[in-house]
């Protein structure tokens, strides 16, 4: 054999065992990425699926069913849930950020308009009632409240300030800053601050029983409160934006206006600040425990229900490594509500133009 063929077969099996190992890494897709994309695929179809099921039977002005923005909900978190898994087992997916400030591996921003679509069906579905008594100060109104509340519970101002910052986080948690809305999937929960009856009642009567001392430290605002009381009466007190801030306030979050102080030590963050007290309405219970611990964030929680209150409320919600979590510590608890950064972020804007006027 001559020594020109000699060589070039050796070039070509140098060539060969060079190059063997990028077409093992760009041939076919393993199982695992074929069926986690086809899962995704499947999803974004159920998705786009039932958005356009919802907005025609809106512009028809026809019936929706009970609870209409369950079945949107769950395809939204399908979709979510599914790109995570295919990320997972195909990192190259993991695209560019977008503008609602998802991780990009849970999200691909090519579908950002099916999230706009999903964000006006809610906006329709969840429109206030005919008779809901809206305020002209919706956002000064949260803040204003919050603020007198934790003055009464004896916080210095500079931590009555932070009561009323947090408190705004709250809104804009559970309606993204919209007053008097209803509810797409619970027929419990409404208004302003989301509560049920039951918790506004008993908002009512915690506030009666400091409203004496309320009308001591800020006159104006009793005043108010009476004139918005009188204006609700014979009325469902969640369709009034004053009445339900001051009962949801009451009800779940003015007993810990006092551990404030405590809180920024340990949650230096105002977003952190936020996301905990948003606990106190997700999943009070532990969350009170782990305030009392002395160690917030390693304090853990494992009980199945509470790890369903979170999932239920897009924390550890999406993709299969996160669902299968049966333990969270509060530190990882707050860094996996990444969904409400941007909810959290607004508010801080708001609390600042507020405070600039």
């Amino acid at each position: 054999m001559g020594s020109r063929r000699l060589a070039a077969i050796a070039l070509a099996a140098v060539a060969f065992f060079m190059t063997a190992p990028a077409v093992a890494q760009t041939g076919a897709p393993t199982t695992r990425q074929s069926e986690a994309l086809a899962t995704y695929e499947r999803a974004l179809g159920e998705f786009k699926a039932v958005l356009a099921e919802r907005r025609k039977q809106i512009d028809a002005k026809q019936p929706l069913p009970n609870l209409p923005g369950q079945a949107l909900y769950l395809a939204r978190v399908a979709v979510i849930s599914s790109y995570k898994d295919l990320t997972d087992a195909m990192p190259s997916r993991i695209g560019r950020p977008n503008k609602f400030e998802i991780p990009p591996a849970y999200f691909d921003a090519d579908i950002e308009p099916l999230i706009d679509e999903y964000g006006k069906l809610f906006d329709i579905m969840e429109a206030p009632p005919a008779g809901a008594q809206n305020s002209p100060t919706p956002f000064k109104d949260v803040v204003d409240l919050a603020v007198a509340i934790a003055r009464a519970k004896g916080l210095a101002p500079v931590h009555a300030e932070a009561a009323g910052r947090i408190s705004l986080g709250l809104f804009f948690a559970e309606t993204n800053g919209k007053q008097n809305v209803r509810n797409g999937r619970s027929n419990t929960y409404m208004g302003s601050f989301q509560t049920g009856p039951s918790e506004d009642r008993n908002g009512h009567r915690k506030w009666e029983a400091i409203k004496g001392e309320i009308a001591g430290l800020d006159p104006e605002l009793s005043t108010r409160d009476d004139k918005e009381e009188a204006r609700a009466r014979g009325t469902d007190h969640r369709f009034n934006h004053w009445t339900n801030v001051r009962d949801g306030l009451m009800n779940a979050h003015a007993d810990l206006f006092r551990e404030i102080p405590a809180i920024v030590k340990t949650l230096p963050d105002p977003i952190d600040q936020m996301k905990l007290f948003e606990l106190i309405q997700i999943v009070p219970t532990p969350t009170r425990s782990a305030l009392k611990s002395g160690d917030l964030l390693n304090y853990r929680v494992s009980s199945p229900t509470v790890m369903k209150h979170l999932r239920n409320n897009s924390i550890f919600a999406f993709g299969q490594a996160d669902r299968a979590r049966t333990s969270a510590s509060f530190r990882e608890i707050l860094a996996a509500m990444w969904l409400f950064n941007r909810k959290f972020e607004r508010a801080m804007a708001k609390y600042a133009e507020i405070k600039g006027r």
